[in-house]
């Protein structure tokens, strides 16, 4: 599947990133089942465990407007960065909350436009989904 409209989603929402203090701007778009991509920036703050990644923006924003993880189709990550940028740990374990693990993560880098498409079970082979 041709990813190139969320990969440029997820580079215009690098637009809203607030990253004074790293300087490392995250965006995300997420693609829901009707077609509908909600696009996610990284939000910091100056107490760094205050912030917000862009995925979790994603996610978030789509599940406050009445969206269900039932229907997310696929992720796109991107950042200014040499290599394609994937989610940190802690997205990691959001991803793991709410998408299947066939899911489509597109992992994309502005300075090169390279890509690479993974699923979530590639990202999170051994994850904590269960208190079974």
């Amino acid at each position: 599947m041709d990813y190139q409209h969320l990969i440029t989603a997820a580079v215009k929402a690098l637009e809203h990133t607030y990253s004074p203090y790293s300087k490392f701007r995250v965006g995300a778009a997420l693609l829901l089942k009707d077609g509908t991509i909600v696009l996610g920036a990284n939000i910091e703050n100056i107490s760094f465990g205050a912030t917000n990644c862009a995925e979790r923006s994603a996610i978030f924003s789509a599940l406050s407007q009445g969206y269900k993880a039932s229907d997310f189709v696929a992720l796109a990550v991107t950042g200014d960065t040499e290599e394609p940028i994937a989610p940190c740990c802690i997205c990691r374990q959001v991803l793991v909350e709410f998408f299947k693990p066939t899911t489509p993560i597109i992992l994309h880098t502005t300075k090169t436009n390279k890509q690479k498409v993974v699923t979530l079970g590639d990202l999170a082979p051994y994850s904590f989904s269960s208190f079974e």
